[in-house]
């Protein structure tokens, strides 16, 4: 006789980047334990496609990983992970007025939201006539910046590159079904250093996942303020 199977619940979020609702539930221990698996190998492919099949499996909507951006992605897993193994992450944080004293505090991580900065624009002008359009990092960066926990200075250029949706000068227009990604990295690398400082803005500036904490120094009376941003910090 078979087993009866386990009822999931289901929850609904909006998607930061597009303001659509999106269905998901909590992944179950055999999902959990295949990312964990692979975040001890130390395997990037492993690790991507255990975290891939995790987000699949547990987001009950359409959606395409690919077309979602990071902030969006760290947003989602967020969520799935606090309907999984609990709402509430006990973070030991340190007073900044004294440096020493650290306070033990009770994050609700339902209530942390992303972060849109006003005027952040995809649009860059480089010159009178020509600029870019950007398109926000995607599921691979979200794997090694927020799952892994990879520094990516080193491959800062590559990025770039990759998130160039089109370079526009003048009435020409030149996009990826014209323009190779290795073309579009080759153009950041021979921008000024004007230019490429204002194209770096647009990650620098771009929506995070983030939080503000204000408490109160038990010691010195002092409120302090701490500012939380990037999945991986929320589980510090």
């Amino acid at each position: 006789m078979a087993l009866p199977q386990v009822s999931l619940p289901t929850y609904e979020l909006e998607v930061p980047s597009t303001g659509k609702t999106l269905k998901y539930r909590p992944f179950v221990v055999k999902e959990e334990k295949l990312l964990l698996l692979a975040l001890e190998s130390e395997d990037e492919k492993q690790i991507e496609d255990a975290t891939k099949t995790l987000l699949k499996n547990c987001i009950t909507s359409r959606v395409k990983l690919e077309d979602l951006a990071l902030f969006d992605l760290e947003y989602i897993f967020l969520n799935i992970r606090a309907v999984s193994v609990g709402e509430v992450v006990e973070m030991l944080l340190t007073c900044e007025d004294d440096g020493e004293t650290q306070v033990r505090y009770d994050l609700n991580l339902t209530a942390v939201e992303v972060f849109k900065p006003e005027d952040h624009s995809s649009k860059i002008m480089l010159s009178d006539e020509m600029g870019v359009i950007m398109k926000y990092p995607s599921f691979e960066e979200f794997v090694k910046v927020s799952i892994i926990g990879k520094d990516t200075s080193d491959e800062v250029i590559d990025i770039m590159g990759k998130c160039i949706d089109q370079i526009f000068d003048g009435e020409e227009v030149y996009d990826s079904s014209t323009t190779s990604k290795k073309e579009f990295v080759e153009f950041i690398e021979n921008l000024t250093n004007k230019q490429f400082d204002d194209v770096q803005n647009f990650f620098t500036e771009m929506p995070v996942l983030k939080h503000e904490i204000k408490l109160t120094n038990p010691n010195t009376g002092v409120e302090n303020t701490f500012v939380i941003q990037g999945l991986s910090n929320f589980f510090g």
